[in-house]
């Protein structure tokens, strides 16, 4: 299967004033992450606040380029690439932002908003583009009368299905869709979540699914990557890694996702602290002092990234912890 998506070692460095006669600082937002997306299949993003889910987004959109490494789209590498190559690449990969409101113009209507991507990136008639416009906004549940309405005027569920709508309609390659159900009712939730997987199925595009939500992550992704604090701590198939994580880590999200059946429930891992400051993480690794498992090696050897139970997992216990 074709790989649209290949990131090998990227890094996004940020240089950060510490204050007054303080000199500066490094925040490594993102710290060597490496992963591969197929056509038509969904990669997701875990991990606590901080830890890099939203600079790797913004780097996958290439809003932000990488300070480091290689990030290849559909077989241009985007880390190297010029201001030309970029411009023709944005319009294969699109976003999906996590509050549908704030992500819309209010003051333009639906139709002008979702026209204005072909307008921008196509030479199509103005009679094409409102053809378009339309087949997209039948194909994400909304109603030709929508065509003249204003954000305001939908419900927050409207409002996603239009900002689903604006991604989709240049064709693209990859969506990347960060927290795109956390600003919904529960109810509209699996209505979104059916609705991205109608419109892979039929149209081939991979994902990258940004997420808090362990449980919405089990349905939708093929393969999770666990990020904590700008590194990856384990990677892996959906289905292996939800029956037995492996990292501390994972092992702690799991455990604290909420479940209505009591087969279903976990038993609960505290970890205990705050997530370091990404101005001075810890030595080692990173995940050292919260880690019930942790020993003198882990204070100070950074754990690399390696194969286990075929997946991919930064640990120096991990035979150890899950013998």
């Amino acid at each position: 299967m074709s790989k649209v998506l290949i990131a090998q070692d990227l890094t996004r460095h940020y240089e950060v004033s510490r204050g007054f006669l303080k000199g500066h600082a490094t925040v490594k937002a993102l710290n060597g992450v490496s992963f591969e997306l197929a056509a038509g299949k969904t990669l997701a993003v875990v991990g606590e606040s901080g830890c890099g889910k939203s600079t790797l987004a913004r780097s996958l959109t290439m809003i932000e380029q990488p300070t480091s490494g290689h990030l290849t789209i559909d077989g241009v590498d985007i880390a190297t690439a010029g201001s030309t190559t970029l411009k023709q690449m944005r319009s294969k990969v699109q976003m999906v932002f996590q509050n549908p409101y704030a992500s819309l113009n209010p003051r333009k209507q639906i139709g002008t908003v979702l026209d204005e991507p072909l307008l921008i990136n196509t030479g199509l008639s103005k009679a094409e583009r409102t053809d378009k416009v339309k087949a997209i906004m039948a194909k994400v549940g909304l109603r030709p009368e929508h065509f003249h309405r204003y954000p305001h005027m939908f419900s927050g569920g409207q409002r996603q299905r239009v900002a689903i709508a604006r991604a989709m309609i240049l064709n693209p390659k990859i969506v990347v869709a960060d927290e795109p159900v956390s600003a919904l009712d529960v109810s509209i939730q699996a209505q979104i979540l059916n609705l991205f997987m109608d419109l892979q199925q039929e149209f081939k595009i991979a994902y990258v699914f940004i997420s808090h939500n362990l449980s919405v992550v089990e349905h939708v992704a093929d393969d999770v990557m666990v990020m904590y604090l700008g590194s990856t701590v384990e990677y892996g198939a959906s289905k292996k890694l939800y029956s037995r994580p492996l990292h501390p880590y994972t092992q702690a999200l799991l455990s604290a996702t909420p479940a209505i059946r009591e087969e279903d429930r976990r038993q609960q891992i505290k970890i205990q602290g705050e997530l370091p400051s990404p101005l001075n993480p810890p030595s080692g690794c990173a995940f050292h002092k919260r880690c019930p498992f942790a020993v003198e090696r882990c204070k100070q050897e950074v754990p690399l990234l390696r194969p286990f139970d075929e997946r991919m997992v930064a640990c120096h216990r991990v035979e150890e912890i899950n013998a």
